[in-house]
């Protein structure tokens, strides 16, 4: 009877052991779940969302938080389960830089639900009543700068003696940011169309033409030299490119350069760029893609873990933009940040000063 005892409370003892050990268990899974805030980028092929997700990631970590960043391989089914399994793991914020801005309304009617703040992260998420917020740069103004370094680099306004001849490219017809920045570049280079200082001889213009869908630089390389093969034959010369991202830059100058341009006669087209990537101030530093804009991912991602902590705390986000972005459902309260120009002569400036980039990788002694 004495063993029979001993047995009963050592095993009473297990028991309540074990039960608290599942009760602490589940308390350290709620306190997770309470700090938990999900973070979904694009892909990681492209440098910039490598960036983005990181600085929020890193700096979300630093206040305390729980981070689960995601990227989706620029595949949209990947993004919808990773944003539903967000959702059912009972994060706090979900923020989404999307692949199609207008594939997810299922997923953010998920998340009100579940009364989830969503903040569009640099991508305007499209159709949906669903989000919050929107933090990015002012992308018109973005837009009117890219045209502003076709202006500048172009010297178009100085007299001609023959029109300047430009092709046209854009962004991802499923990325609402690639429209804005189209309309922005054609608001600047209208006049200069429009009085004949400019002209696109493939006709190509309207941003249905000229949209490369996904981003995608191989595309866009393409693109180029099939235009360089059917329009540019004999003394016809291409001087200039609108291009909307350093990766579709770099691949039509490759484009170019295929075909002589760059050497003799025929000096490499003047092109501009977005996204300030090491293989672009490269290129800048070494003559060949005239500019790119930088648009600092650090303060993109400083501003939404500033963002993330005053819904969390509960507390009055200021300076928002409630008339600009409008995504088919209503306008979208925006934090819009500042952009800089980058060309030669302000890259130690803008670039390795602000440690944005390092020599190093820049390659500069």
């Amino acid at each position: 009877m004495k063993n029979m005892k001993k047995f009963v409370v050592a095993a009473t003892l297990i028991i309540a052991a074990a039960g608290l050990v599942a009760v602490l268990a589940g308390c350290k899974g709620k306190k997770a779940a309470t700090n938990l805030v999900g973070v979904v980028m694009p892909t990681r092929s492209e440098e910039r969302w490598i960036k983005d997700g990181n600085a929020v990631k890193e700096g979300l970590e630093k206040l305390g938080y729980t981070v689960e960043l995601q990227f989706s391989d620029d595949d949209i089914p990947t993004q919808t389960r990773q944003i539903d399994d967000l959702i059912t793991r009972g994060v706090k914020v979900l923020v989404i830089a999307s692949i199609d801005g207008s594939a997810l309304g299922q997923q953010l009617e998920n998340a009100a639900a579940a009364k989830i703040p969503v903040i569009a992260y640099d991508r305007l998420l499209m159709q949906s009543p669903n989000v919050d917020y929107y933090v990015t740069f002012n992308n018109y103004i973005v837009g009117q700068q890219m045209g502003n370094i076709l202006v500048k680099g172009l010297s178009l306004d100085a007299p001609k003696k023959k029109p300047v001849i430009i092709e046209l490219f854009a962004g991802s017809p499923d990325d609402n940011n690639a429209t804005v920045f189209y309309n922005g570049a054609m608001d600047t280079l209208k006049p200069y169309l429009d009085n004949g200082t400019l002209q696109v001889p493939s006709g190509q213009t309207a941003f249905t033409s000229v949209a490369t869908l996904r981003w995608d630089a191989a595309e866009a390389q393409k693109r180029m030299e099939n235009l360089l093969s059917r329009y540019y034959s004999g003394n016809v010369v291409l001087d200039g490119i609108l291009s909307p991202y350093d990766p579709i830059s770099l691949s039509t100058l490759e484009a170019c350069k295929a075909v002589g341009y760059g050497s003799g006669n025929k000096p490499l087209p003047v092109v501009g760029g977005q996204d300030c990537v090491v293989a672009s101030v490269k290129s800048i530093l070494a003559s060949e893609q005239y500019a790119t804009i930088l648009k600092d991912t650090r303060s993109l991602g400083a501003a939404t873990v500033e963002m993330v902590d005053k819904i969390l705390k509960g507390q009055t986000i200021s300076g928002l933009d409630t008339t600009q972005y409008n995504n088919g459902a209503k306008v979208i309260p925006s934090l819009l940040l500042d952009i800089v120009v980058v060309t030669k002569d302000n890259v130690q400036k803008e670039v390795v000063d602000t440690g944005y980039h390092t020599r190093a990788e820049l390659g500069i002694n």
